[in-house]
């Protein structure tokens, strides 16, 4: 059943994110310290999840005109409930680690059928090392970024200690406060960050579009583990990693590419306050990039590891000085008037590309979280999505888990 009336936009970044260039999904995994009942999964979707936002209830269709739109649909709740069924562990000795492994590297790599809302749940009621079961919810990224969908699946959990209380966030909002000024001081931060703009916007410009890293055990597609790539997510690591595996790229020219929420806000909103079109902290897409470039391993970093993070902090201290960030949506944005969404989203997709790394971070909960009485012992979240070449560096790194 379609909805005519209920037809709303897809924004900039959701037309970027599902795009024939871009299919970017977000997969988030809950490990429950009890077996899920999985009886409560299609209550529990239709009373606290696709109320959230009529994006879970609309599949994205294109007008007459070639502009995409959300459009309000019914939803049949089996399609999006999967629940797998493994082959059973010969001794009690294993676990269904390896089997979930391959099982989520599987499904990371599938595309979800544009011929309905693009989420999905994977129900595994297996016990792993992390837990006795674990929920895998499959988000694509044109649904809205990490901040609004982490913050609708936090909408659905409660405390589980007390779930009669709200959970809590860590603030984001700095303790310090900033003295006053004088006027020389003003003076230089201004001059500053003009002057790291201009540097910052050029390089992210140049590494978007012409300059990628050099070949490196964490982008030549050299076998390693799962492991290995959250290490390297620390920049320190990731250069012992690339050392170890190839001594001359210690000082290889690398790339993070740090994904930011663009939100003037100190924690997650209410779902009703992210619906609200005046909030501080809406729902969408509102994130940007930044290219921060990763020390090298010379010199004294290489006996001091105190060394090279100081050198890091250093450098992401001078990026916040800086209004790249910014200026690099605004030129995104000219960007799709001029050339189409279609061309930004090939230009996103090199600018994956070119990076070693992707760094994103979400806030968590203070207090342990529970659903419908199952309490959650652990909870993390990736990045998966097509085509090509973003897919199979993907896929290696995943699909190596299972082989550690």
């Amino acid at each position: 059943m379609i909805f005519p009336e209920e037809v709303v936009p897809v924004s900039p970044m959701g037309r970027y994110f599902n795009s024939s260039v871009l299919s970017i999904y977000i997969i988030g995994v809950l490990e429950f310290e009890v077996p899920f009942d999985t009886c409560l999964a299609i209550p529990l979707l239709n009373q606290l999840f696709l109320p959230i936002n009529p994006r879970f209830s609309s599949i994205m269709v294109e007008d007459k005109s070639g502009e995409k739109q959300w459009k309000k649909v019914g939803v049949n709740l089996k399609d999006h409930i999967k629940i797998p069924l493994f082959p059973k562990i010969k001794s009690q000795l294993e676990s269904y680690d390896n089997y979930f492994a391959d099982y989520i590297s599987r499904i990371a790599l599938e595309q979800l059928p544009q011929s309905r809302p693009l989420w999905e749940i994977h129900i595994i009621n297996y016990p792993t090392s992390k837990g006795e079961s674990s929920i895998i919810f499959k988000l694509h990224h044109a649904l809205g970024d990490g901040y609004s969908l982490m913050g609708a699946l936090f909408s659905c959990l409660q405390r589980a200690d007390d779930p009669s209380l709200p959970l809590t966030f860590p603030s984001l909002k700095n303790s310090s406060k900033s003295s006053n000024k004088s006027l020389f001081h003003r003076f230089s931060w201004i001059t500053s960050t003009a002057y790291h703009t201009l540097v910052d916007l050029g390089w992210s410009i140049l590494k978007s579009s012409v300059i990628q890293d050099d070949e490196t055990p964490i982008r030549s597609g050299v076998e390693g583990t799962i492991n290995d790539v959250i290490t390297g997510i620390i920049f320190y690591g990731t250069r012992l990693y690339m050392q170890g595996a190839n001594y001359e790229s210690r000082a290889a020219t690398s790339t993070a590419l740090v994904l930011l929420n663009t939100r003037n806000t100190e924690s997650y909103q209410s779902v009703d306050d992210m619906l609200n079109a005046k909030a501080k902290g809406p729902w969408g897409n509102r994130i940007s990039f930044l290219h921060v470039p990763i020390p090298k391993l010379i010199g004294a970093r290489v006996l001091d590891p105190l060394e090279f993070v100081w050198e890091t902090h250093n450098m992401i201290k001078r990026k916040k000085q800086s209004l790249a960030v910014p200026l690099t949506g605004m030129l995104l944005d000219m960007e799709s008037r001029l050339k189409g969404y279609e061309a930004v989203a090939k230009q996103l997709h090199g600018t994956v590309w070119k990076s070693s790394t992707v760094i994103t971070n979400l806030i968590g909960p203070s207090e342990q979280m529970s659903l419908a009485n199952h309490p959650v012992k652990g909870f993390y979240f990736t990045l998966a999505g097509e085509p090509g070449d973003f897919n199979d560096e993907l896929h290696r790194r995943v699909k190596s888990y299972s082989e550690d």
